[in-house]
């Protein structure tokens, strides 16, 4: 099985990646109700775990000089994450991604917004330039809204997923057992709960 091929997702070059979709199919005369809807949701990273329910982990945004940000996520800027279990000793128990790159595409029949993301260090500790995340700096997490005439979907899409070992050595076994569960298929199911989430309008 190969990674799908989306405008603005990172090509999948080594290590594992996932595509997760969800999509819903709506009345037309609802559809752009619902997608803003769904863009507030999208964009209010720090709330992503209430649409999951208990299990997920919890994102919290933060500008780029490490400042909690109740904004909607901008280039530059830092995701903390908690996933639920032992987190990275050296960051205090979470793992980080930094806000590579947000794309908003749109034509006659379609809209869709990306936000990627890489694990990278924790903002808070800029002395320390280990990677603080599972995931090594190559991997990549996008995440996708998007609308067409008849549906809603959204999405993550995982690419380059290699453990990282730039780490101390607790650390190390830690990231080798959450990166190899991840590549078995364990955080596309955490992944499906947001993504489901997402659409969850009831």
């Amino acid at each position: 099985m190969k990674p799908k091929q989306i405008n603005r997702v990172p090509q999948q070059q080594s290590g594992g990646f996932h595509d997760t979709e969800s999509q819903k199919q709506f009345e037309p005369t609802l559809l752009p109700i619902k997608f803003d809807i769904l863009k507030q949701r999208f964009f209010s990273v720090s709330r992503w775990k209430s649409y999951c329910g208990e299990g997920f982990a919890a994102f919290k945004l933060y500008d780029s000089k490490g400042n909690i940000a109740e904004r909607p996520p901008q280039k530059g800027d830092f995701m903390r994450i908690d996933i639920p279990g032992p987190g990275e000793t050296e960051a205090k128990g979470y793992d980080w991604v930094e806000v590579t790159d947000i794309c908003f595409q749109e034509d006659n029949y379609s809209e869709s917004i990306l936000i990627t993301c890489r694990p990278s260090i924790n903002p808070q500790d800029r002395k320390n330039s280990h990677i603080a995340h599972f995931y090594s700096s190559i991997a990549t997490s996008t995440f996708m809204i998007a609308r067409t005439p008849t549906h809603l979907k959204a999405a993550v899409y995982g690419r380059n997923e290699t453990p990282n070992f730039n780490a101390g050595y607790i650390d190390v076994i830690r990231n080798l057992m959450v990166a190899v569960g991840g590549m078995m298929g364990i955080s596309k199911v955490q992944w499906k709960k947001l993504t489901d989430g997402f659409l969850d309008f009831e």
